[in-house]
């Protein structure tokens, strides 16, 4: 049905998202909404089509990917399920809201706050300092995990993400949680939140996806291709993120991102 670089592409995908997932605690789907998107246009599909169709299935790939992420973590760190849980119960609901915002939005749009919220943080992570001690600023409470929670959530599901690069940011520098402790906390809330978000989108594309072999935006080829690397590779690189020094961890985590908000951006070609 579809040229075999098509299916080599979804390979590619599984296999760098998954290792960025694991690594960095982030799910995948900043690396998985764009590459399915360029993808899915090359193939001649329209933009606004294309976008739904990569947001949906990016956040039905997290579920899995993040959760193969989230096991491997929490071989090695014994604090990260309680929080995390806490934090993903809202992540859902915030999820589901957010993805079925996306579906009304045109995707010239959502590309736009995709690489402006990305660059943000990008910069944030490049230039923060080695600090040994994380100070917090806000107490873990109900009210901050509630908060976080249901704002991580609602950009999960609009932008197609686990929310990992939101709540990352959110747990070192305000929460003041170890960048390690923050990354295994995040893969058990991404696992949670992409499933609000998943079924938003099943919902809102149920009989308007045109795209063959799919459950509302959630295409299933797509799926299972990208899954199918990205899980297995996920748990490589939660291995490896307990090998490197956390400042390392914070430099490639911003570059990553700072290429990926630009190219959303259409700074780089």
């Amino acid at each position: 049905m579809f040229a075999i670089e098509y299916y080599i592409g979804l390979i590619l995908i599984g296999i760098v998202a998954g290792f960025a997932s694991g690594l960095l605690g982030v799910g995948g789907g900043f690396l998985i909404v764009p590459f399915q998107y360029f993808l899915l246009k090359y193939i001649g599909l329209s933009s606004d089509l294309a976008m739904l169709i990569s947001l949906g299935t990016s956040l039905a790939i997290i579920i899995p990917t993040a959760s193969s992420g989230a096991y491997k973590h929490a071989q090695k760190l014994d604090n990260i399920i309680e929080p995390g849980i806490k934090l993903g119960i809202f992540g859902i609901i915030g999820s589901f809201c957010g993805g079925f915002v996306a579906s009304m939005l045109p995707s010239n749009i959502l590309e736009i706050i995709f690489g402006v919220l990305l660059l943000f943080i990008a910069i944030r992570n490049i230039i923060s300092k080695d600090k040994k001690e994380n100070k917090a600023k806000f107490d873990f409470n109900f009210i901050t995990i509630m908060l976080t929670g249901l704002f991580v959530g609602f950009f999960s599901g609009l932008l197609g993400i686990g929310g990992g690069i939101f709540l990352i940011v959110i747990l070192t520098m305000l929460l003041g949680f170890p960048m390690i402790r923050a990354i295994g906390t995040s893969s058990v809330f991404i696992s949670l939140t992409a499933i609000g978000g998943t079924i938003s989108y099943i919902i809102s594309g149920w009989g308007v996806n045109t795209f063959p072999f799919s459950l509302g935006y959630v295409s299933i080829i797509n799926f299972i291709l990208i899954a199918c690397f990205s899980v297995p590779l996920a748990q490589i690189g939660a291995k490896y993120a307990h090998k490197l020094p956390e400042k390392r961890l914070k430099q490639v985590f911003g570059f990553v991102v700072l290429y990926i908000a630009l190219k959303m951006l259409g700074i780089l070609p």
